[in-house]
C-alpha cells in the first residue's frame, strides 16, 4: 500500500463522521474562514458560489492564478451529494486532494498515476458515499465501470476546468470534451460549473451554448495583473542564446520558467544554461514519468531554479513565486501565451514575462498545424470505413489511427465532426476483453452470494482463460456463451473488484455509436468535413501570425493583449513599449535552398525501404520532424533523417518530395 493509499485512509475514517450524511453548517463565508483558513474571497468566488447554491449553471472565466478552485471546493462542502471535477491536469488534481485532505475534506482522484490498490480503494470510497469531491481526467469518463458507478451517486456538482478545451475554434480542442455536455444530463447533474482562464468571447459563447449557461451567470473578472511586466525582445535564432544568458546574469535569481516548442530545445537550452552555471533543467514529454516528477518536486522546493520546458509543463502546478517567465520560442497562440505567463507572480510580487521573439518559430508551428491536417484520401479513407458499419458500431480510435497513419486525436476530432453534422451519435464507449487476478479463491468468492448469483458468477469465471499470471475474458463472447447481458457481465465484474475479490484491467477500448441517418451523400460529407479540416488549419495559423502581429505592435503590449480576451483597459505604463521601447520587424533567417544534397538523402530514404515512408505526406512530416503512427511504430524518430527539413515550410517540402523522390 502506498503513502497516498495510506493517506486516503486515515481522512476516511477521521471525516465520515463529519461529512457522511449532511453538509457541514455554515455560510460560505464562514466555511471560508473554518474550512479554507481565508478571511476574505477573492474577486469573482462569491458570485460564482451564490449562483450555484441558487441551483444556476455557471461559467467562470477567471486569470491563472485567480481562485478558480474554491468555487467548487467550498459549495461542495454544502451540497449533499458529489461533487465531480473534471481535469486534464495531473499535478492540479495531486495539489488540491491534498490540499484538501489536510483540511479533513473527504476527496480524492482517479488518474493514471495511481497504482491499482489506490483505485481499488477510492472505488470503495465512492461506492459507500464516503467522499465529497472526486477529481478525475476527461480519460476516466471512457471507463465502463467507472460510468456504471458514478452513475448510482446523487452528483450535486459537475465542475469542469480547462472548459475551453470544449469549443472547436478554442486553442486547445479536445473532441472528449464535446461529450461531457450529454453525460451531465446522462448523469442527472444538478448543476455545472465550467471554469477557463484563457476564454475569448467566442469561445466563452460555445461554453454557455453547450451548458446552457445564461449570460447573467457569466463571471468573468477579467485578466490584467498588475504584477506582470510583460516584454518582448525580437532577437534572430543564433542571438537567442546569448540574450537568455544576459537576461538571467542581469537580474536577481528567483524561479523560472523557459518555455520551448520542441523536445531537443529543451534539453539544448537547459545544458547551455547548465554549462553557465545556473540550476537548470529539462522538461518535456519524451521524458518518462519519474523523472518529470523529479524536475517538478526540485522546481517547487528551489527558490532559483531554471525549468526549460514545453508547454507540458506548468499545467496545475502552484507555485506561487515564479519570478519570470522565458518564452523562448514564440507560443502557438495568444491564448497559450495568457495561460503560460499566468503561472508568474501568483504571489503578487512583481514579475517578469519576456518573448525573445523571432519569426524562424513561424515555419515550425505552422508545420505543426498542416501536419496534422488530414488530406482528403485520408478522410475518404476513414469515412469509407465508418460509413460502411451498420446501424449500431463501434471503433476504436487506436486501430483506425494505426490502420490509417492519422494520429488519435484527428481520428477523435472527424469523429466529432460526424456529430457535429448528425451522421452518428455517440453511444458511449466500452472495453472488449478483461484480465483478472483472484485474491480469494473461487469458493470463497462465491460462498458470500446467494445461489442464484453464485450460479451467475460461477458461469462467467469458467469462461476465463487462465494465463501465466492472470485470466483473461471476452465480455460479448461470456454473454453469448451463457445467454447474459454484457452489462451485468461487467458491473459483476467491476462488483467483485470493489469488494477486492479481484484485481481488474480492462482492455480493448472501443467508442460505440449509431447510424442517425440511413443514407447519406458521401461525396458532400467528404467535402464539408475537408472543409471543417481546413478550417481549422486556417484558424491554427491565424493565431500563430496573430502573435507575430502583436509581438510588433506600436502601442501597449498589455492593452492589445487584453482587448484579444475582450477586455477594455488604458495602456499598463511598464511593458516593454510604455517603457518607450520602439517594435520592429521580427528577424528571420534566410532559409536553406532545397538542392541536390536533400535530393540524394531523400532517394536515399526511399531505398532504405521504410513502409511508414510510402506517400509524399508521410516522408514530408518524417522530414519536417513530425511524427505519426508509423514512424513511431517503426521507431524511426532516432533516424538522422527525422526532421532533417524541419526549418522549411511544409508545403515547399511537399513540393519538393513529390519532385525528387515519387517515381
Amino acid at each position: 500500500m502506498t503513502s497516498g493509499a495510506s493517506k486516503t485512509g486515515s481522512v476516511r475514517s477521521a471525516t465520515n463522521r463529519h461529512f457522511e450524511h449532511a453538509a457541514p453548517a455554515g455560510t460560505p463565508r464562514e466555511l471560508l474562514r473554518r474550512v479554507f483558513g481565508f478571511d476574505e474571497f477573492r474577486d469573482g468566488q462569491q458570485a460564482v458560489i451564490e449562483r450555484l447554491l441558487a441551483g444556476k449553471n455557471v461559467l467562470s472565466v477567471f486569470p491563472t492564478g485567480g481562485g478558480k478552485s474554491l468555487c467548487y471546493e467550498l459549495p461542495s462542502l454544502m451540497f449533499d451529494g458529489l461533487t465531480v471535477v473534471i481535469s486534464p491536469l495531473i499535478a492540479l488534481m495531486k495539489d488540491q486532494v491534498g490540499f484538501l485532505r489536510g483540511r479533513s475534506v473527504p476527496a480524492a482522484r482517479l488518474d493514471s498515476s495511481l497504482e491499482r490498490d489506490d483505485v481499488r480503494q477510492v472505488y470503495e470510497q465512492l461506492n459507500a458515499a464516503r467522499l465529497k469531491l472526486l477529481y478525475v481526467s476527461p480519460e476516466r469518463l471512457g471507463s465502463e465501470r467507472f460510468l456504471h458507478l458514478i452513475g448510482r451517486r446523487r452528483i450535486s456538482l459537475l465542475a469542469i476546468d480547462e472548459a475551453h478545451c470544449i469549443s472547436e475554434w478554442g486553442h486547445n480542442f479536445r473532441p472528449d470534451y464535446l461529450k461531457i455536455a450529454r453525460l451531465a444530463k446522462r448523469l442527472h447533474v444538478e448543476r455545472v460549473l465550467t471554469l477557463t482562464a484563457t476564454a475569448t468571447p467566442e469561445v466563452a459563447a460555445d461554453i454557455a451554448r453547450e451548458f446552457d449557461i445564461a449570460d447573467a451567470d457569466i463571471v468573468h473578472t477579467g485578466f490584467y495583473r498588475p504584477n506582470l511586466t510583460l516584454r518582448i525582445t525580437p532577437c534572430s535564432a543564433d542571438e537567442r542564446p546569448r540574450v537568455l544568458l544576459s537576461r538571467t546574469q542581469e537580474r536577481p535569481a528567483g524561479p523560472t520558467i523557459v518555455y520551448v516548442t520542441l523536445q531537443r530545445t529543451a534539453e539544448e537550452v537547459a545544458r547551455f544554461l547548465s554549462d553557465a552555471g545556473y540550476e537548470a533543467r529539462a522538461y518535456h514529454a519524451g521524458m518518462d514519468a519519474d523523472a518529470r516528477n523529479a524536475v517538478q518536486d526540485a522546481f517547487m522546493a528551489s527558490d532559483r531554479m531554471t525549468v526549460v520546458a514545453t508547454i507540458a509543463f506548468g499545467m496545475g502546478i502552484d507555485k506561487s513565486d515564479i519570478r519570470y517567465v522565458y518564452h523562448y520560442n514564440l507560443p502557438k497562440g495568444m491564448e497559450s501565451y495568457m495561460q503560460e505567463i499566468g503561472r508568474a507572480g501568483r504571489d503578487g510580487a512583481p514579475s517578469t514575462c519576456e518573448l525573445l521573439a523571432c519569426a524562424d518559430d513561424v515555419i515550425t508551428l505552422e508545420n505543426f498545424s498542416y501536419g496534422d491536417t488530414p488530406t482528403p484520401q485520408d478522410i475518404a479513407a476513414l469515412l469509407a470505413e465508418i460509413l460502411s458499419q451498420d446501424e449500431h458500431f463501434d471503433v476504436s480510435i487506436y486501430e483506425l489511427s494505426q490502420r490509417h497513419d492519422v494520429r488519435p486525436l484527428v481520428v477523435e476530432t472527424l469523429l466529432a465532426y460526424l456529430e457535429l453534422e448528425d451522421v452518428i451519435h455517440a453511444t458511449g464507449p466500452f472495453y472488449t476483453g478483461f484480465k483478472f487476478q483472484p485474491q480469494r479463491s473461487s469458493q470463497e468468492i462465491l460462498g458470500s452470494f446467494d445461489p442464484q448469483r453464485a450460479a451467475f458468477l460461477r458461469a462467467v469465471l469458467q469462461h476465463a482463460r487462465k494465463g501465466r499470471t492472470w485470466f483473461a475474458l471476452d465480455a460479448d463472447e461470456v454473454a453469448r456463451a451463457i445467454g447474459e447481458p454484457r452489462e451485468r457481465i461487467v458491473k459483476a465484474l467491476g462488483y467483485l473488484e470493489e469488494k477486492g475479490d479481484l484485481l481488474l484491467q480492462a482492455s480493448g477500448l472501443r467508442q460505440g455509436f449509431r447510424r442517425t441517418r440511413a443514407s447519406v451523400d458521401r461525396n458532400a460529407l467528404e467535402a464539408t468535413i475537408v472543409t471543417r479540416f481546413a478550417r481549422r488549419e486556417a484558424h491554427d495559423i491565424a493565431r500563430i501570425r496573430r502573435v507575430c502581429d502583436w509581438a510588433e505592435h506600436y502601442g501597449c503590449l498589455t492593452k492589445r493583449l487584453l482587448e484579444y480576451f475582450g477586455e477594455t483597459r488604458s495602456d499598463c505604463g511598464h511593458c516593454s513599449r510604455c517603457d518607450g521601447q520602439a517594435p520592429r520587424t521580427l528577424p528571420s533567417t534566410r532559409r536553406p535552398l532545397l538542392g541536390e544534397a536533400e535530393a540524394v538523402r531523400l532517394r536515399e530514404l526511399r531505398t532504405e525501404g521504410h513502409d511508414a515512408l510510402n506517400s509524399p505526406r508521410q516522408l514530408t512530416r518524417f522530414l519536417c520532424g513530425l511524427s505519426s503512427p508509423a514512424t513511431t511504430r517503426a521507431k524511426l524518430r532516432g533516424h538522422r533523417s527525422f526532421g532533417l527539413l524541419a526549418s522549411i515550410p511544409f508545403a515547399d517540402v511537399l513540393a519538393f518530395v513529390e519532385r525528387h523522390a515519387v517515381k
